[in-house]
Parts: structure tokens; C-alpha cells; sequence
């Protein structure tokens, strides 16, 4: 007997049909499997109940399309651009042209469609099709260009995202919609509330973060204050807090787990801190020992040290509190590869030093952008495996046919991928556990 499972609800009629037929055509002499030698009988397993829906619903109905985020970003550019020239600012205009040309450089070229759309492309390349943009050229641009930006990948999406907001919001002000503005100016807001300070790269920006929390910020809010929110604050926004993805509407049946506040000890005395408060001393100590150590002030200056100077730098900081060492800074900044110099590089701000749970966080990020057919059950087995290793900081292949990989399939990893994508997704364990 073989059974076939409905796993997902399904809305269309000749899909639902056409995946019965699978599952139950007739199996070809030369295509026996092993693990179905025969194929007499078969069971349906509607987990989502489809067939009492196509009772109700005979013809089913058509899903809505999702349109890509990039495709959303260059649509609203356009329409700011559009509305700038119905009402004559032709500042804005200008601007918003420059930058939207921008974008359309930064399509990939090595693209199919983009490569077959070079006439389309060539078209604008003319710097005269810019000089006075028509309604049917912004019509070209938007059912003929736009379209094209769905080919976007290899790009830091949650930057995207918050660019978009605030390009959303600029023209919904130079719209005059003002209900919608404070809807949108909310959200901002409230995302940038989330930018953690604690973070050196952030705290930088910290005197902006803090202005924008302000009514009176907003109220004096030009075209110009949303441009320099984001060239200075969308490049932050991969360190915004509480920035997780729900799951959907699968349930597990985890055990719950109790967190605790991380502490370091340091010193002859074992002494004790929040692994943020150590951070905060070893930042200040830096800081202040800066002014007066020529090696920090040779490694603030781009310069390179050599390795006794290194060692020296060590033993100067080892005997100051709190008893700096590199294996301390590995376990409190989290990054398990880096060097003595790349953490006090990253004090100061001359280098970003991705923490473990960043590293692990991108790199299944950048796997998930470059899987776009993956399945809402294979996008659950993704999220619990990000979280298994950034909890275990370590991963085996046994791990993912075993709990909690088996809540989702008996079989775990085995039974959601194929062997290919299970090799893929073993190479990025690899890459990010090793």
C-alpha cells in the first residue's frame, strides 16, 4: 500500500487533481523503487482537509501573487518619482531618478532574464529617455523594468526592507496623506527602538537613533531626514532585536527551555559580571588606554602590529581589569574564530566582527534566497535547524534524523529533502558549525 499525504491546504482544483494523479498513477516496470515494489492500493492522508473544502468550494479559487521586495522597492521609487513631477518638485524628482537608475545598475547581470531583456534595458541606458520622464515612459518602466527585479538575490534584504519603509513613508508625506504618513512614521519608529545600542557598530549612531524617538524630529521631518535615515541606519538594521520570523501555523511539542543571564568570571578572585557589563568595562578600558598606548593608537590608525606587539598589547591588557584575554573576548563577543587584534580592531570600530548567531543567522538567510521552491514544512526544518545550532553551536548528520527534526517528519532530515538538497544542507552545517 502506498499513501499519499496532503501536507499543505491546496486552493487549486486542477492542482488538487493533478497531485492525486501522481501519487496514484501506475508504476512503470522499469521504474520500481525500492521502498514500493508494488502499487495495488493507496491511502490519502488530508491533513488539511482538501477535500471537504473542494466540496464546498468545487472550482477552488486562484491565489493571490506575492510580489518580491525588491520589485515592491523599485515600484514605490517610481511612484514617488511620478508624484514629485505631478506636483512640480523637481528636486525630489532629480533625486529619486538618480537613485532609481542606480538600482536598475545593480541588477544581476549574469541574470537569464535580465540577459535576455538587454533591448528592453538598452532602451533606458540613453541618458536623453531620463531627461523628461512622460507617462509613457514611467509606463514602460513600470510594466516593462520593474518585473525584472525579481532576479534580486544576493542583497541584504532587512537593509531592503527598512529602505522601503522609509521611501514608503517620504511619499506618502509628499503625498500630503497624513493619516497614512503617522501610520508609517509609527513603524519607523518603532524599528528603530529595536537598533540595539549595546551593539559598538550601532552605538555610533546612537545621537540619531535617539532623535528619532522624538516627536519633534518628525514634526521638522524634510525629504532630506528620511535619506540620512537610511544611509546611516538601514546598514544597522541586521542587528535589530526581536527581528524573527514567525514559523506559521505549525505547532511543536518542544520542552520548554529555561534561559539564564550569561556571566563571565575573571581575574584571581574569580569575579563575576553579566557578559554585557564585561563587555562594557573591556570597551571602556580600550577606549581610555587609547589615548596613551602607542599600539592601540598604531592599530586605531589602520597601521599594522607585529606579532610581539601583539603579545605585549596582551600582557598590558591581561594585567588590567577586568583580565582581558582572548579566550574571554572569544566567549563574550561570541565569535570563535577571530584573533586577539580582529576583537580590539572591532572595539574600535575598525572592523565589524559577526558574532556566531550573526554568522549562522546570514548564512541560512543567503541559502533560503537562493532556494525560492522550498516548501513551508522544508522552511520549518530550515528555522529549527538555525536554531538548534545556535544553541548547540554544533551540529552531526545523526542530529537531523533524530529529535527534534523527527516532529516534523519520522524520517527528519530524510524525509523532507532529497539526497542532493540533505548534501547542500550538510555543506552549510559545515560552513557555519564547523
Amino acid at each position: 500500500m502506498v499513501n499519499l499525504v496532503f501536507a499543505k491546504p491546496v486552493y487549486s482544483y486542477t492542482k488538487f487533481w493533478q497531485m492525486i494523479g501522481r501519487g496514484t498513477r501506475l508504476l512503470e516496470s522499469h521504474k520500481i523503487k525500492p521502498w514500493c515494489t508494488e502499487k495495488d492500493i493507496f491511502l490519502i492522508l488530508d491533513c488539511w482537509d482538501n477535500f471537504e473544502y473542494f466540496k464546498l468550494s468545487p472550482k477552488g479559487k486562484e491565489t493571490t501573487v506575492q510580489i518580491s521586495l525588491p520589485v515592491r522597492f523599485f515600484g514605490i521609487r517610481l511612484d514617488k518619482i511620478e508624484k514629485a513631477i505631478d506636483i512640480q518638485n523637481d528636486t525630489i524628482a532629480e533625486k529619486e531618478i538618480i537613485k532609481l537608475r542606480q538600482q536598475i545598475q545593480e541588477l544581476p547581470k549574469n541574470s537569464v532574464v535580465i540577459q535576455e531583456s538587454a533591448t528592453d534595458l538598452l532602451k533606458i541606458e540613453d541618458d536623453n529617455f531620463w531627461t523628461k520622464l512622460t507617462r509613457e515612459k514611467i509606463e514602460y518602466l513600470r510594466a516593462t523594468i520593474k518585473p525584472l527585479f525579481r532576479t534580486v538575490s544576493q542583497t541584504d534584504f532587512k537593509m531592503m526592507r527598512f529602505q522601503k519603509d522609509l521611501l514608503e513613508t517620504s511619499l506618502a508625506k509628499l503625498a500630503n496623506e497624513k493619516e497614512k504618513f503617522e501610520t508609517l512614521k509609527d513603524n519607523i519608529v518603532e524599528l528603530i527602538g529595536e537598533l540595539p545600542l549595546s551593539v559598538n557598530i550601532v552605538a555610533r549612531e546612537e545621537s540619531i537613533i535617539r532623535l528619532a524617538q522624538t516627536n519633534n524630529y518628525w514634526a521638522k521631518a524634510t525629504d532630506g531626514t528620511f535619506d540620512e535615515l537610511a544611509e546611516k541606519l538601514s546598514p544597522l538594521m541586521k542587528y535589530r532585536d526581536g527581528d524573527v520570523q514567525a514559523l506559521g501555523p505549525a505547532r511543536f511539542d518542544f520542552v520548554d527551555l529555561l534561559k539564564t543571564k550569561e556571566v563571565v568570571e575573571f581575574g584571581p578572585e574569580h569575579s563575576a559580571v553579566s557578559v554585557s557589563k564585561y563587555r562594557e568595562m573591556v570597551e571602556k578600558l580600550i577606549m581610555e588606554l587609547t589615548e596613551s598606548n602607542p599600539i592601540l593608537q598604531k592599530i586605531k590608525d589602520g597601521k599594522e602590529v607585529t606579532e610581539d606587539e601583539a603579545q605585549e598589547l596582551a600582557a598590558l591588557l591581561h594585567d588590567e581589569h577586568p583580565h582581558i584575554t582572548e579566550d574571554l573576548l572569544k566567549n563574550v563577543y561570541r565569535n570563535r574564530k577571530a584573533k586577539f587584534i580582529q576583537f580590539i580592531r572591532h572595539i574600535l570600530g575598525l572592523e565589524i566582527l559577526e558574532s556566531f548567531p550573526e554568522t549562522v543567522t546570514k548564512a541560512f538567510e543567503q541559502f533560503i534566497h537562493t532556494h525560492t521552491n522550498l516548501s513551508s514544512r522544508q522552511l520549518d526544518f530550515l528555522n529549527l535547524l538555525q536554531d538548534f545550532i545556535l544553541e548547540k553551536e554544533t551540529v552531526q548528520k545523526r542530529d537531523l534524523i533524530e529529535s527534534p527534526f523527527t516532529v516534523l517528519h519520522p524520517q527528519g532530515i530524510r524525509g523532507l529533502f532529497t539526497p542532493a538538497e540533505i548534501n547542500e544542507i550538510l555543506e552549510l552545517t559545515k560552513r557555519v558549525a564547523a
